[in-house]
This record gives structure tokens, C-alpha cells and sequence, in this order.
């Protein structure tokens, strides 16, 4: 199977996670944990990242970061490859510690990027480890080391402060951090639950603009047909921004063919609705549920029927 492709731009915010393989509590033991914050900053001075949160928990990571230069794939590859190294030479082990490569949602500077970060900060109060006054007594946490006065270079506290009612950079500014996390977290649950679970699956956290912009990129930069792809999101993310390409390609199809997208017959197999699904078969990958519901042409099954015979007739057919 080909390998996942990401989008990557200079100055790209994301939030990154990945888990053990098969759920498993590769961070349990501290070592563990200290071992992966050493390549996180390892990564993170030789990459040139800018880190806005991370937490490490029992069995996976959570991580908010900025690259200056387009270098996500190239950073990532070097902290989890270093890691598994370290990770398997002590236990004298081999295999693969992560479940896979890793996800990456692209995140919109400010706002956005502030409400994930707050999700990172909050994962062990969500957890049970910790009260969420003493959300910063998690050690293997950003927020364990804002407050320090020689805190890492890469470690970036302007996003949290500024989007939590700005706040000063200080000991007392962090205190008051701690107590908005946990007015947060104190919030209607099912509400919260809801917003935090939502900002982990999709595959860009942020305005519309901001979304439509980064789809602009995967235009310009990605294959038409696996484009949607090329951001490591979940399934459902990546089946909505693949609906959302779909649609777009349907009413350009349907404008270069001289076919209002409104008045379609209301007849399964006529030709207007055949045109249009053959043309989009042709060029994407939209799948023949998606053609029969959105052009109303019945069961899947009809659907493949319908183009195997159209197509037959219209043997020279192009879109």
C-alpha cells in the first residue's frame, strides 16, 4: 500500500499523535517517558520546531507544534525512528513500539491552535492522574514546564497565554492558566466531551477560510484523485473532506456539461445523471454509494449496472 503523503508548508501548525502498537503502555515506566522528552527536544533543535503543548501519557503522545520550514515528515520520522531505537535496544526488543506512522491534523495559528493545546494540557486531568488544579504537576507535560525560568528554547507560551485572556508570562500568569484549564474542565461534560473529542478528529482544526485555504494547497500540491489523503486524519475526517472535493467536482463537471445540478430528471437512469457519474468516475475516486445518493439513481448495485451500459453505448465517452 502507498505510503500516506502530508502536506507540508513553511510556518504549518498541527496537532500530532500516535499511540502504542496494539494500545500499548509504551510510556508506563518513566524511563520511558524522560527517554521520549530527550528526542522530543532532540527533534525539535535539529528540526527547528516550535512546540506549542504535549503531554505524554501511558500509551501515546499528543503534541502541538509549528514548522518554520516544510519538514513534518523528515522531523517525525527521526523522533519516532530514534526513540523505537532507544526504546527497543534497552528492553532488548525488536518490532514496532507505535500502532502506525502517525496522525496530523493541520491546525489554524491562534484560536485554533490555543484549543488544542488546552486539550493536550487537560488529557491527564481527563485521565484521572491528576486534579485539575494540579494539571501542572504532570511531569511529562508542557505545562510542567512553561512555568520554569529555563524552560526548552523550542517551547513556545505566547498561543495558551494570549488566547486565555492574555496572561502574563509569569508564575502568577501560569497559576491563573492552571485555573482556566480547570473552569474548562468544570464546564457542561457532555458539551466538552463532544467539542474535545471533535477537535481530535479532524483533519483541520480551524475556520472555514482556513479550511478552504488548505484545500487550495492540496489542489495546487496533491494528486486530484487521492489528494484527501495526503493529511494523516481519521476515517471520518478523511470521508468528509473527500464528500466536500466530490461535490466540488460534480458542480464543475456539471457546468462544463450544461446540466443544472437542481432540475435533474427525476428519472434514475437518465442520461444527465449517467454523464455526470461516468465523468466522475473518470476523474475521482467517488465512490458509487455516494453517486447514488447525491444524484438519486437508487441502489449502488443499479448504479454499476447503469455505467457498465452507458458506458457500452458511449464507447468513445470522455470527460
Amino acid at each position: 500500500m502507498a505510503r500516506k503523503l502530508r502536506l507540508e508548508f513553511a510556518g504549518a501548525c498541527y496537532h500530532v499523535l500516535n499511540r502504542g502498537n496494539y494500545r500499548r503502555d509504551l510510556f508506563a515506566a518513566a524511563g520511558a517517558a524522560d527517554s521520549f522528552t530527550a528526542c522530543l527536544d532532540q527533534a525539535c533543535t535539529r528540526f527547528g520546531w516550535r512546540v506549542h503543548a504535549f503531554v505524554i501519557m501511558r500509551n501515546h503522545f499528543h503534541v502541538a507544534l509549528e514548522t518554520p520550514e516544510p519538514n513534518l515528515s523528515d522531523g517525525m520520522k527521526w523522533l519516532q525512528g530514534t526513540w523505537a531505537l532507544r526504546f527497543n535496544r534497552f528492553r532488548s526488543e525488536t518490532g514496532r513500539p507505535f500502532q502506525g506512522r502517525y496522525r496530523a491534523s493541520h491546525i489554524e495559528p491562534g484560536h485554533a491552535l490555543a484549543q488544542v493545546a488546552h486539550y493536550i494540557h487537560l488529557n491527564p486531568v481527563r485521565a484521572k492522574i491528576v486534579p485539575p488544579e494540579g494539571a501542572s504537576d504532570y511531569r511529562w507535560s508542557s505545562l510542567a514546564l512553561f512555568p520554569r525560568r529555563q524552560r526548552p528554547a523550542w517551547l513556545v507560551p505566547t498561543t495558551v497565554l494570549h488566547e486565555s485572556g492574555g496572561l502574563a508570562d509569569t508564575p502568577a500568569g501560569w497559576r491563573s492558566y492552571v485555573g482556566y484549564l480547570g473552569a474548562f474542565h468544570e464546564s457542561d461534560p457532555v458539551m466538552r466531551e463532544e467539542r474535545l473529542a471533535l477537535l481530535a478528529r479532524k483533519w483541520a482544526i480551524g475556520s472555514t477560510r482556513f479550511r478552504a485555504e488548505l484545500q487550495e494547497k492540496l489542489r495546487v500540491t496533491g494528486e486530484l484523485r487521492t489528494r484527501f489523503v495526503l493529511v494523516g486524519a481519521d476515517r471520518v475526517a478523511i470521508r468528509q473532506a473527500r464528500a466536500a472535493y466530490w461535490e466540488e467536482k460534480l458542480r464543475s463537471l456539471a457546468q462544463v456539461h450544461a446540466i443544472d445540478l437542481a432540475e435533474l430528471p427525476r428519472k434514475k437512469s437518465a442520461r444527465e445523471k449517467l454523464l455526470l457519474a461516468a465523468a466522475m468516475k473518470e476523474a475521482t475516486s467517488v465512490t458509487l454509494g455516494w453517486l447514488a445518493e447525491r444524484l438519486q439513481m437508487g441502489a449502488t448495485d443499479s448504479v454499476a449496472s447503469l455505467l457498465t451500459r452507458f458506458r457500452t453505448r458511449n464507447s468513445g465517452f470522455r470527460t
